[in-house]
């Protein structure tokens, strides 16, 4: 069973700054691909970023530019550098996994099979 530990969510101002990280476990698979996607109540959710084992990175439109994904593939943990917080960034942030994929786009990461618990971000105006 696929395991994650997140971190890295809290509550800030416009323009600050947030970094969100994700530990997962509970596989041996040596490619994945890994990702974050955003929830707000109400709306649809929204790929923010997807990182593959192979360094195959792709973002969503509202975050390009302003957010960084990164993956230390050897501790199975991801990354979130996310600068230049708006309010509209507001959500519960999950990180997610899907075991053996590569080259995933954003927009699909709410799709993966595997998910952890969310960690929320609150941007302040």
């Amino acid at each position: 069973k696929v395991e994650f530990v997140e971190s890295g969510g809290g509550s800030v101002q416009t323009g600050g700054s947030l970094r969100l990280s994700c530990t997962a476990s509970g596989f041996t698979h040596q490619h994945y691909n890994m990702g974050y996607f955003r929830r707000v109540l109400g709306k649809k959710d929204e790929g923010v970023a997807a990182i593959d084992t192979g360094g195959y990175i792709r973002y969503g439109e509202r975050v390009q530019g302003r957010f960084t994904v990164s993956l230390d593939s050897a501790k199975k943990t991801m990354y979130l550098q996310m600068n230049s917080l708006q309010p509209e960034d507001t959500a519960m942030y999950y990180c997610a996994v899907e075991l053996g994929a590569r080259g995933r786009s954003a927009t699909s990461v709410p799709w993966f099979e595997n998910k952890g618990q969310g960690t929320q971000v609150t941007v302040s105006s």
